[in-house]
């Protein structure tokens, strides 16, 4: 079976018919399921407000494993990646538009940036690694201090 893949699920953070700019609260998720760069099922989930536990759990347990989203706090970033799930932050975008550029392998261009991100710095934390946004990164570093 060359060539084919597993399927999997991917899930967007919704807002307006955009990508929420801030996952963590973000009030519902749009769940694509994908194999071989081809979308097979989609669903929206809405996300109870809540612990940000829970919301990995619930990502988790709906079979989630690539998270495609705005900006995201570290602390949510890591409980992800930490459940399993891959992050690729800082997108932002028509949800539409996001998709069909993820399913085909595109996603990584500067018009998918949040506003104040550079695309020479790497724009995401995918699995965890990843510097992010040089913007929310100063932050980021700022306020760990």
């Amino acid at each position: 079976m060359s060539g084919v893949t597993i399927p999997m699920k991917v899930a967007i953070p919704v807002w307006e018919g955009k990508v929420s700019p801030v996952f963590d609260t973000a009030s519902r998720v749009l769940v694509v399921e994908v194999q071989n760069r081809c979308e097979i099922t989609r669903f929206e989930a809405f996300l109870e407000p809540g612990t940000t536990n829970g919301r990995c759990y619930f990502l988790r347990g709906l079979g989630v494993e690539t998270l495609i989203c705005g900006a995201v706090t570290k602390a949510v970033s890591r409980l992800l990646a930490g459940s399993g799930i891959s992050v690729i932050a800082w997108v932002s975008g028509p949800v539409e538009d996001v998709l069909q550029a993820y399913l085909d392998g595109t996603l990584f261009q500067p018009r998918f940036l949040m506003p104040g991100c550079r695309h020479e710095h790497h724009r995401g934390r995918h699995d965890g690694k990843g510097r992010g946004c040089a913007k929310r990164s100063r932050t980021v570093q700022s306020e760990d201090r």
